[in-house]
């Protein structure tokens, strides 16, 4: 029946990646602005070319995750192929984060809800839409889902050594999901504090805390060394949170992304490095991301009210029933993202409504949503940004579902059960002689 569901979710995905590519102009066309940096910046990493992009070209304008999946593929297809291959690779990536899916509610639940969840994320609009994107969505899904499983098989281990080897994984493939997507990088130390207030040993669960801590800055320290390296400072992600930031609290925000605020600020710190009296410090991307922090964190705090506004209609934006992207405003668009989306949400409230008591194997499903929802009410927000705290999610409207029908089978046969018990005895039945 797996073997089934994974069949499944990768021909819809292969179908899905072939039909979409076909809505462009060209072979080599993307449908977002945001996959052009990538397979430029996988192109310079295969061609050993310096790691920059952007306007400033910005040494540290991305993660390098997704970069150097892409970088792997042009080395076997060479450093421009048409962008089908790289929406074929996402199927198959997509198909194992159903995978991952189907393992994450084996690991929480049981294996009917681990199949029906499975059956849930092959079909699921959003799901297979992150799988055929140009976008770091995709590889992200899988690593974070692996990184979930691990933490509850950590939460489970049986004896003092063990966990280590959970721990370590859960640290490493945080670390992995972070470079695919920067804004994972709190999710671990979030997800860790949450840890301390379930009923365990609180020194065993400190100890796992920073063990995972420790092989998630090993994992990254790569990256860290290099931007040193670049920039002459620690660069934790990338250059483009000033950015990022100052889309989301802004004078002109309005919880959608619209970067053309990037083209003035780029002239007044090219003024202002102009006007100095003494030569800057530092590269010109790191000035401009501090000068764009500065004014989004100023432009915030007089104004509180409005941010506050802003975040209400950002947690609008990212659980809307329809999609908020121009591109998606046809019907047929709408109904598809409403329909896939409203029954699972609807599931899934149920699920936590019916599983409050698991522990750590419910809050770790839900923890990503609760993480997301915060991040993007400061930044921008839109349906994509939740498409991956669906996934798991998915487990929990599973669980709903086969716990509802099991229940519903259950009382249907009661009352067939209730007529069998009370029957009267055959004659002679409990040694009573039979009537004459």
């Amino acid at each position: 029946m797996l073997a089934l569901v994974l069949a499944c979710a990768l021909a819809t995905r292969v179908s899905a990646a072939f039909w979409w590519q076909a809505r462009l102009p060209d072979a080599h066309a993307f449908a977002y602005g945001d996959s052009t940096s990538y397979w430029v910046l996988g192109q310079q990493i295969v061609r050993g070319e310096p790691y920059r992009y952007g306007i400033d070209q910005s040494p540290v304008f991305r993660t390098p995750g997704y970069p150097l999946l892409l970088a792997g593929m042009f080395s076997v297809l060479g450093d421009n192929p048409p962008v089908i291959w790289a929406r074929l690779l996402g199927a198959v990536m997509g198909t194992a984060t159903v995978g991952a899916v189907i393992c994450l509610a084996r690991q929480c639940f049981d294996p009917p809800t681990a199949c029906v969840a499975g059956l849930m994320a092959a079909v699921y609009p959003g799901a297979i839409g992150m799988s055929v994107f140009v976008l770091t969505e995709g590889p992200f899904c899988l690593a974070m889902l692996g990184q979930l499983i691990c933490w509850v098989k950590l939460a489970r281990g049986p004896g003092p050594q063990p966990w280590l080897g959970w721990a370590v994984a859960v640290g490493v493939l945080a670390g992995i999901a972070t470079l695919m997507r920067p804004s994972w990088l709190l999710f671990t130390p979030f997800a860790i504090g949450t840890g301390l207030l379930y009923p365990r040993p609180l020194a065993k669960s400190a100890v796992q805390g920073t063990v995972v801590l420790l092989a998630f800055a090993v994992t990254m320290a790569p990256w860290w060394i290099r931007n040193y390296q670049v920039t002459g400072s620690l660069v934790v992600t990338t250059l483009q949170t000033g950015a990022s930031l100052y889309d989301g609290l802004s004078p002109t925000a309005t919880g959608a992304s619209d970067m053309r605020f990037v083209a003035a600020f780029y002239q007044a710190q090219r003024d202002a490095d102009a006007n100095a009296s003494t030569p800057p410090t530092g590269v010109f991307a790191q000035r401009l991301d501090n000068r764009l922090q500065d004014a989004a964190l100023t432009w915030a705090a007089n104004h509180p009210g409005r941010v506050v506004k802003l975040m209400l209609i950002k947690f609008g934006r990212m659980w809307s029933p329809w999609p908020n992207a121009a591109e998606l405003q046809s019907w047929t668009f709408r109904l598809l993202i409403s329909v896939g989306y409203t029954p699972l949400i609807i599931l899934a409230a149920w699920g936590v409504v019916r599983n409050r008591h698991r522990g750590w194997p419910l809050a770790i499903c839900i923890l990503p949503a609760i993480y997301f929802s915060g991040l993007h009410m400061i930044f921008v927000s839109s349906i994509r940004y939740r498409q991956p705290a669906m996934l798991p999610l998915i487990v929990l409207a599973a669980a709903a579902l086969v716990g509802g029908l099991t229940r519903f089978s259950s009382t249907t046969c009661a009352p067939e059960c209730t007529r069998a018990t009370k029957q009267p005895p055959p004659a002679g039945a409990d040694g009573a002689a039979p009537a004459r």
